[in-house]
């Protein structure tokens, strides 16, 4: 009993420190960038882990008369951009979800794997075909190109949001189908309300994978026109890898860490409002 007691102790004290390492790992970048931010060398300095100077230099230069010029509409180009593919990819996720979990047609189960194969290829590898196809519609220097592009394959992340379809009970269905309620009736009074969540959970993910995306960006508009779809991830990288300003850059993605964090604890706040647990949910 004792032996057991023990090896147990000791499974435990090896679990833990095994999430201490994977933690400390998974800091030290965030550190890393959090301290260069505060580097009074605006280069890229690879002799030391923590800067020699400490200065705020950096966060003074994103409010320079040149930068409070433009940082609103890099910022507002951020934020639409954001907010119109975080709505239309949860629809086409939960668009996807609903058809494959209620729907029963042809082909339904090789189109579902299809869709889970073709989810594993890296997406840039269709964005020479993906530029120039919107090249021909003349959408390459537009915010509904770049929506576009952001939004169109999200519909194959549908799995995890299938999953809570599959979970909402058909007798309930079955028996508003009896007392005479239509297909969109019940899907906006008993199925939407039973997978809020999920739904709140893309929302949110959809909405962070947004504000951080810069790959699209780049390569259909390249910020263009003058600087008309420049995003916040664009600038980072350019002025990390273009003009190796890299306390700057670091600089900048903390204001948009902050950013990010602002918005998605709006929603956090909101949610109480309109996402429904199961758990609390009384049938």
């Amino acid at each position: 009993m004792k032996k057991m007691k023990d090896s147990r102790t000791s499974s435990i004290v090896l679990h833990n420190l095994l999430i201490a390492v994977l933690a400390f790992i998974w800091l030290i970048p965030i550190i890393w960038l959090l301290c260069t931010s505060f580097s009074a060398y605006s280069g890229m300095n690879t002799s030391t882990f923590f800067p020699k100077e400490w200065s705020i230099s950096n966060y003074m230069k994103l409010f320079h008369s040149d930068s409070v010029s433009q940082f609103p509409q890099w910022f507002l180009n951020t934020f639409i951009i954001a907010c119109f593919t975080c709505v239309i990819s949860t629809m086409f996720v939960l668009m996807v979800a609903y058809a494959t979990s209620v729907m029963r047609f042809k082909m339904r189960k090789p189109l579902m794997n299809m869709a889970v194969i073709l989810n594993l290829f890296p997406g840039m590898l269709a964005m020479i075909a993906v530029y120039f196809t919107l090249k021909s519609f003349n959408l390459t220097n537009s915010y509904a190109g770049l929506i576009m592009v952001y939004s169109a394959s999200s519909g194959l992340g549908y799995l995890i949001a299938k999953g809570f379809f599959d979970t909402v009970p058909r007798a309930l269905c079955e028996a508003a189908r009896i007392d005479g309620a239509s297909k969109p009736r019940m899907f906006f009074k008993i199925t939407l309300p039973m997978i809020t969540s999920i739904a709140f959970f893309n929302i949110i993910m959809q909405l962070i994978t947004a504000l951080q995306n810069f790959t699209s960006a780049f390569v259909v508009t390249n910020g263009g026109p003058n600087k008309g779809t420049y995003v916040l991830g664009m600038k980072l990288y350019t002025d990390a890898f273009k003009y190796f300003k890299m306390g700057y850059a670091c600089a900048t993605s903390w204001i948009l860490f902050i950013v990010i964090l602002i918005m998605t604890a709006v929603l956090f706040a909101t949610s109480k409002k309109w996402v429904y647990y199961l758990s609390l949910i009384h049938i």
